[in-house]
């Protein structure tokens, strides 16, 4: 019996993927993302996963302005070596390239939205707020489950310290004037 060949991925090349790798590799799993050059491969979510992100991205699309888009599962182009996968985006919707789009770039991205998976928990609480930050990302919210009950910590740009900064955290009600209004029952 013979073994079916590693693909291509499998192996980085010297100094690791770029951005632009991503859409030329074949075969790659859903939901890669790339860290720092390095694929990451996504696991099965969990029920209070899909939960929140769907009740979230309700909440986002009934709130936004016409000028701005809700996606998922979309990857967001920081830079060469950084391309993550956020759970929800709210995109300027003139960055809409066409039905073959696979990323949008970190300057069209007015909210990128984290749900904490038990797998990701560093990724998302610390790894991609500090390079959302970095590539300008005005507003990023990391959601968290309180005994299957999501509490969302809700962050804003400093232009002083081009740091994230606490705007709130959330626990039984979002209610937001910014980035636009939004009031959503959490639960």
């Amino acid at each position: 019996m013979s073994a079916e060949p590693d693909p291509d991925w499998i192996r980085p090349p010297a100094g690791g993927w770029t951005a632009d790798d991503l859409d030329r590799l074949p075969d790659l799993p859903p939901h890669t993302q790339l860290i720092d050059g390095s694929l990451v491969l996504g696991s099965p979510q969990t029920k209070f996963h899909m939960r929140t992100i769907r009740a979230l991205e309700r909440a986002l699309v009934a709130a936004a302005p016409e000028e701005w888009e809700v996606w998922r599962e979309m990857t967001v182009k920081l830079n060469a070596r950084n391309r993550p996968e956020p759970d929800l985006l709210v995109v300027d919707a003139r960055s809409d390239t066409g039905p073959r789009q696979t990323f949008c770039l970190a300057a069209d991205v007015l909210l990128a939205v984290e749900v904490v998976s038990e797998e990701s928990e560093e990724r998302d609480r610390d790894t991609k707020p500090r390079k959302y930050a970095a590539a300008g990302i005005p507003h990023f919210w990391r959601v968290e489950s309180d005994e299957g009950r999501p509490v969302v910590h809700v962050y804003e740009l400093d232009p002083a310290t081009g740091g994230y900064g606490v705007a709130g955290i959330h626990h039984k009600v979002l209610e937001l004037d910014r980035p636009f209004p939004v009031d959503v029952e959490l639960g």
